[in-house]
């Protein structure tokens, strides 16, 4: 396939390197953010836990922590909301995985946390990871000294929040339910009828919410708790949509090209389920050329806002893209 890009390695060893300091700083405290659960209630625990500790590669709450240290800030600082972000993501895994949505037995080459805990227990944990996330952040803000800091980390929760919501993730996944034969059949008629040239604009709704809307967040409450200018601010915005889009694309391409023992999900799902996708909407080609184009916008965002600091986040949206080369 001629346009597939070529793997960059400007990343090398130093670009690994602080990506495994970032996610070894997660690692280190996000057990400890799992709340007590009354041993009445243990087997939640369990269940929030198998799928916290599932592994993955922490993208998220990285990207909050380098957005931090780019604007200067100290990522000690940031790290209660790398973890807060981290559960809010993982309960959304755990509900897109239920039967009732995608159905899907394996999450990163594990049996799913329905297929273990059951599908009630599963629904469950997943709510108290997004209670859980809201409360690490809420605690941490309340026990700030420094007014100047306490306000921009109060910030940040609402960017946390407002993206985990139904302006940003429950939106997409919304759409992407009824897209797919979801709901009651009355209410899907805006869905069934959708026209060739209405389904990119869809497609793009779905993505920017339903995944695109937490990278964003990621992004830019790392920055905002960092002490990002304005205009650092509006350019770490930038570059958090293009990659959050890079994201999703990568990951419809993989559906189709994927190795399963890499990526740990079967693959064909996607087209399976009668999903919307860059592969299904524009063909496996000009969904490559997409990704490569939105990588590079992604990191031109960062140089023309010129944060403290950006090599390492231009390496990453880099890193995002070679999961296709």
């Amino acid at each position: 396939m001629s346009n597939i890009p070529e793997k960059d390695t400007a990343g090398g060893s130093l670009y690994k390197e602080e990506y495994s300091r970032l996610k070894n700083m997660v690692e280190a405290h996000i057990d400890r953010y799992i709340p007590d659960v009354d041993k009445r209630s243990g087997i939640l625990y369990d269940a929030i836990k198998y799928s916290v500790d599932a592994g993955g590669k922490r993208l998220r709450p990285v990207l909050l922590l380098a957005a931090c240290e780019a604007a200067g800030g100290d990522a000690a600082e940031a790290l209660p909301f790398a973890c807060a972000i981290e559960f809010i993501h993982t309960y959304s895994l755990i509900h897109d995985d239920h039967p009732s949505m995608d159905n899907d037995d394996l999450r990163r080459g594990k049996p799913t946390n329905h297929k273990v805990f059951g599908d009630d227990i599963a629904i469950l944990a997943g709510d108290g990871l997004l209670n859980s996330g809201m409360d690490v952040m809420l605690e941490a803000v309340m026990a700030e000294a420094d007014d100047a800091l306490r306000e921009r980390k109060l910030r940040a929760s609402y960017e946390i929040s407002r993206a985990a919501g139904v302006r940003g993730m429950v939106a997409g996944q919304t759409a992407d339910v009824m897209m797919t034969g979801g709901g009651l059949e009355e209410h899907r008629k805006i869905y069934v009828e959708l026209s060739e040239d209405q389904k990119p604009d869809m497609l793009r709704y779905i993505h920017r919410n339903k995944t695109g809307a937490l990278i964003r967040a990621s992004v830019r409450a790392g920055a905002v708790i960092g002490g990002a200018s304005d205009n650092e601010l509006e350019a770490f915005t930038d570059y958090a949509e293009k990659i959050g889009l890079v994201f999703q694309i990568v990951d419809d391409i993989l559906d189709v090209v994927g190795d399963e023992d890499i990526t740990g999900k079967k693959t064909g799902m996607d087209a399976e389920l009668g999903k919307l996708t860059y592969p299904a909407v524009f063909g496996l080609e000009k969904s490559y050329e997409f990704a490569a184009i939105e990588t590079q916008a992604a990191v031109d965002a960062l140089k023309n806002g010129s944060p403290v600091s950006s090599d390492f986040l231009e390496k990453l949206a880099l890193d995002l893209q070679n999961r296709i080369s």
